[in-house]
């Protein structure tokens, strides 16, 4: 279900440097309410979305994409992508993994120039999240990278107004901006991007994309917000980026990584395994864990992995690639009670029913090589089942939980939550400090 909003006015085509002026005269348009209902501009915080979905673009010149350029990953999307994995002779899992992305970009780099154009609509920037909406922001701007020609950066302008209840006698309305360019031409206007933000309002950078701090418009952006926003199942090479994220971080920054919402169900459930006084004396028997995750992207594996480190008072000592059909890597740690090593395991194991976020957590055991201590935790998704983490002999007598998704991964509606309750996050950062060191060992 959809927030409803109404339009103050269509979007409108202005310059750069007409834009504040343009905002200006949206508003001196509204009578002061002698219109039902009346409208009022927002005040609550200013957000910019940094919106790439170059791979639409790149499908859609390649003439396997034929719907808009939204940046949902919906039926159309996906099966897009499989139809280019299959021309390509490329593995085919109808998501835009790091090979399936460089091939996407070497066939539109060999396209004659008359055919780069793309003639999809693009509804980026107009395709309203009720997850903003809903929160009543001064001012949405949305960046839209295009492919082609360096033509300079248009720009959008319009006011919508959420309709939270039927009677209502007010609109609170907000204030989107859309500008539209090739990544240079986005750079040059970054000064003015951050200039548009609303100055005594919390600002948020929500970046949909690889963070880059060597890229002038990612730095200029981050260091101008309150909260940078991530979504580390989009990284492309997860462990430099996790490590990227841990050095932004430690300047003081404040980061939120959706990713790490989608670990809550793994975290509470195994959390609830130890809550009994018996359980809770042996978590420091523990010294084998395995951790399942869906190919593509290891960041939720290591984040629990780093979280669950991090509680424990372990200390990462080795990293083992082991590679294999499951990509096997171990980690070995030195338990700071008693001097024990622990192995950890980490594997990408394929499912029949992938999900929308690439690399979902599948299973997760926990158990201990002293036969007596009573810690053995199978946890596992409810959509793949326990088989592979059952395996091995000795499940009979371990603790077997089914772990929910949240109700709905979609990073847009994870960010409505985010947007409520900003701010320092101690346990992200430790969980984050954990993974940095344990990928530091295999660099």
């Amino acid at each position: 279900m959809t927030t409803p909003v109404v339009a103050l006015q269509k979007p409108k085509d202005i310059s750069i440097e007409e834009i504040e002026s343009e905002l200006r005269n949206i508003w001196r348009s509204q009578d002061g309410g002698t219109t039902a209902p009346a409208a009022t501009r927002a005040s609550t915080f200013s957000i910019v979305v940094y919106e790439p979905e170059e791979f639409q673009q790149l499908l859609a010149a390649l003439t396997f994409y034929k719907g808009d350029i939204d940046g949902v990953h919906g039926p159309k999307t996906r099966e897009a992508i499989r139809q280019a994995q299959i021309a390509y002779g490329l593995r085919v899992t109808g998501r835009v993994d790091e090979k399936t992305l460089a091939r996407l970009r070497s066939e539109y780099e060999k396209l004659p120039d008359s055919q780069k154009a793309i003639a999809n609509p693009d509804l980026r920037g107009f395709n309203l999240s009720e997850a903003i909406a809903s929160q009543n922001p001064c001012r949405v701007i949305t960046l839209c990278p295009i492919l082609g020609q360096d033509e300079g950066v248009t720009a959008q302008v319009s006011a919508y107004c959420p309709v939270q209840k039927r009677n209502a006698s007010n609109l609170i309305c907000c204030e989107y901006i859309t500008l539209r360019g090739t990544k240079a031409a986005l750079e040059r206007v970054g000064g003015i991007v951050s200039s548009l933000l609303i100055g005594d309002l919390p600002k948020f950078i929500w970046w949909k994309a690889t963070p880059n701090p060597e890229q002038a418009l990612f730095r200029q952006l981050a260091d101008t917000s309150n909260c940078l926003i991530v979504d580390s199942s989009y990284f492309s090479e997860v462990e430099s980026e996790l490590n990227k994220i841990q050095e932004i971080t430690e300047t003081g920054k404040y980061i939120a990584d959706l990713n790490w919402h989608r670990v809550f169900p793994w975290q509470e459930l195994t959390a609830e395994a130890f809550d009994p006084p018996e359980r809770r004396e042996s978590l420091a028997e523990i010294d084998q864990v395995s951790i399942d995750h869906e190919p593509g992207n290891a960041a939720q594996a290591l984040m629990f992995l780093g979280w669950l480190a991090s509680r424990l008072d372990w200390t990462p000592m080795r990293y083992v690639d082991e590679g294999g059909d499951y990509g096997i890597r171990k980690v070995y740690f030195e338990s700071n009670f008693g001097n024990r090593e622990i192995e950890a395991e980490l594997a990408a194991i394929p499912v029949a029913d992938v999900g929308e976020v690439i690399g979902d957590l599948v299973g997760i055991r926990l158990n201990s090589s002293n036969q007596e201590a009573d810690c053995c935790t199978i946890l596992c998704s409810e959509t793949t089942g326990c088989m592979r983490m059952e395996a091995g002999g000795g499940a009979q007598s371990c603790r077997v939980e089914e772990v929910s998704a949240i109700s709905d991964q979609r990073a847009d509606l994870i960010l409505g939550q985010q947007l409520q309750r900003w701010g320092e996050d101690i346990l992200y950062q430790e969980s984050l400090s954990m993974a940095d060191q344990i990928l530091r060992l295999c660099q």
